[in-house]
């Protein structure tokens, strides 16, 4: 299991939410309301506790918590950015 961000999403975490070098950010699993998958990815500005895989991408740490790592299932996670969305690609 490991996790990459590409540098569109890593551009957009700077240029549009406003993310400096040395700063955090936690990708969650939140509950999304059911559906084929009730789960989804989350993300916010938090300091890592417990990371079971991280990476940093010019200048800014991407992880994720030990308690969340299950919804990996085991896979790859990249962090993109499409039509100036960040998307979650397992």
């Amino acid at each position: 299991m490991k996790m990459s961000v590409t540098s569109a999403a890593t551009a957009l975490f700077k240029q549009e939410w406003g993310f400096q070098n040395n700063d955090s950010v936690r990708i969650f699993v939140r509950y999304s309301g059911g559906g084929e998958d009730a789960f989804a990815f989350g993300i916010m500005k938090d300091t890592a506790r417990y990371p079971a895989v991280s990476t940093v991408e010019d200048g800014i740490t991407f992880y994720m918590e030990e308690n969340d790592a299950w919804y990996m299932e085991g896979k790859d996670l990249t962090i993109d950015c499409r039509n100036d969305n960040i998307v979650f690609l397992r």
